[in-house]
């Protein structure tokens, strides 16, 4: 192993409270599923354990894993831990129809004394269902992606450990509320015009293209930190910026693309089966 790449590997040690915060969501997520699958058994299958448990695993790969110490060097491996939050792990615990199981899998006590009010506190309610708004989770998590890649504060969470945690928040916290809309995870009831899902992807790709087709083309780097820290790999901050791009325009195009696409073709196959009339007496 080169020396740079192992020099990752000896200073990395996973971060307990993280990993203990995700093993223990794990733990709470599977004793609910469990609970759950004895009256709903079809609705809970297995995939769904599986996707929500990827999740979260997902993430630590992303923040947890050595990828973290690549990425405080490279911008590609940042664009990559920031895929792997905002277009893989977000999707992949919505599909796991997370809110039901997690609830169910605490200690009945938490449930009647603790979250029981806030639950039914009205004006919460409210809020939460106004988050999951498409216009609002659309600006949500495009305005957070746009802002965290200002030269200024880019730099600035890269150089201040406890913002670069926080950014991590925002990308995933902001994808989940983004992906909320498309997944619509059970209990979800709110029902969104069908054309309006693909053109919702699409714009999103929009903004996700515009950034890396920038970043690609830009005949500088744009990040000084780049510039002022030691790169131990030998790659040009100019090179390194236009590898990062192109994974964040290829691989984040595909994952908004492809499921505009399967929405686009249910929504077709829908609109061309011929309509029952209906015979019932009046």
């Amino acid at each position: 192993m080169p020396p740079a790449y192992k020099a990752i590997f000896v200073e990395w040690s996973p971060p307990i409270v993280l990993t203990g915060t995700l093993v223990v969501l794990g733990l709470i997520y599977v004793r609910g599923w469990f609970a759950i699958r004895e009256t709903r058994r079809a609705q809970f299958p297995l995939w769904r354990l599986g996707c929500f448990l990827l999740g979260l695993a997902t993430i630590w790969v992303a923040v947890a894993s050595p990828l973290d110490g690549f990425a405080d060097v490279l911008l590609s491996a940042h664009m990559a831990e920031h895929l792997l939050l905002m277009s893989f792990a977000a999707p992949l615990l919505l599909l796991g129809c997370p809110v039901v199981p997690l609830l169910r899998g605490l200690p009945r006590w938490v449930i009647v004394q603790l979250l029981g009010p806030l639950i039914r506190t009205e004006s919460l309610r409210r809020f939460g269902h106004a988050l999951i708004a498409p216009l609002v989770a659309w600006l949500a998590m495009n305005l957070v992606l746009l802002g965290w890649h200002v030269p200024a504060a880019y730099d600035f969470a890269l150089e201040n450990e406890r913002w670069h945690e926080f950014e991590h928040m925002c990308f995933l916290g902001t994808s989940i509320l983004f992906w909320w809309p498309i997944v619509r995870p059970w209990p979800t009831r709110e029902s969104y015009a069908g054309w309006l899902l693909p053109l919702y992807l699409a714009m999103a790709d929009i903004v996700n293209t515009v950034l890396s087709a920038f970043l690609a083309f830009c005949d500088r780097p744009v990040y000084p930190y780049y510039l002022r820290e030691p790169n131990p790999f030998d790659i040009s901050p100019l090179s390194d910026q236009r590898a990062g791009a192109v994974v964040m325009w290829v691989i984040g195009s595909l994952v908004f693309l492809i499921p505009a696409v399967v929405i686009t073709v249910r929504l077709l196959q829908g609109e061309g089966r011929p309509r029952v009339r209906d015979l019932s007496p009046r």
